[in-house]
């Protein structure tokens, strides 16, 4: 007796496809639609951008809180990608400190450029889209009956902590194992930092209030790489 082998439904693959394709589609109208009418866009305007009914956008994502995950997917993905492109290719920082950071003399300054790298990358998508970022971290579309308790972006924030987290390890020559508690928790601590700081920066006017995104990534870099450096200098006990 021989099996009989089925073969996938074609029309099903297809409807696939083009479920994800429409659903990448109305994530991107839905940035532009915020850029446009800023974060606390309303669900009449992000139809009309898209050019659609707020019935297709509920059919792709059941309510705003699924649209706003999708959104917040998507720009999460951007931040890591501007992350890692910013570490793999560091400014020169020759204000640095020198020394031993990763095993080798003479790191700390490329370790140092590493993370205020980072740092700016973080920073300079907060500056050139800021609409954008409050979107995300403040979540205005969806209502209290929808969003999770605590911080609406919390899950973004460990994702993007726990890049950091390997991005910095790898800064440090290496020295870091980024799957044990200290560096995910640096990782943790630097980008609680810096979206504190971007925060309270955009409530003050951003580069309007008087400190561009440079000037205050070395100021970050300063005050986080004190703390690095001396860590990853100190022998271990025992």
């Amino acid at each position: 007796m021989t099996g009989t082998r089925t073969s996938p439904d074609g029309r099903s693959s297809r409807w696939d496809e083009h479920r994800l394709t429409r659903r990448a589609e109305l994530v991107e109208a839905t940035l532009r639609a915020v850029r446009e009418h800023g974060a606390g866009v309303g669900m009449d305007e992000v139809a009309a951008v898209a050019g659609t009914s707020k019935t297709v956008f509920y059919r792709h994502f059941t309510d705003r809180a699924g649209l706003w995950t999708a959104v917040a997917e998507r720009v999460d993905a951007t931040i890591v990608r501007g992350l890692t492109r910013a570490a793999d290719t560091p400014a020169d920082t020759p204000d640095g400190p020198t020394g031993r950071t990763g095993g080798s003399p003479g790191s700390a300054a490329p370790a140092r450029g590493r993370v205020r790298a980072v740092i700016a990358a973080y920073l300079h998508l907060v500056e050139t889209d800021p609409e954008v970022y409050r979107f995300i971290v403040t979540a205005p579309l969806v209502p209290p009956g929808e969003r999770p308790s605590g911080d609406v972006a919390a899950g973004m924030t460990d994702r993007i902590a726990r890049h950091v987290a390997d991005l910095v390890g790898a800064g440090l020559g290496g020295s870091l194992d980024g799957s044990s508690p200290t560096p995910r928790l640096w990782g943790v601590a630097v980008v609680g930092m810096v979206r504190a700081t971007a925060d309270a920066w955009l409530a003050g006017g951003g580069a309007a209030g008087g400190q561009s995104s440079d000037e205050l990534a070395d100021d970050l870099t300063r005050l986080v790489w004190d703390g690095l450096g001396s860590l990853a200098a100190a022998p271990a006990e025992g």
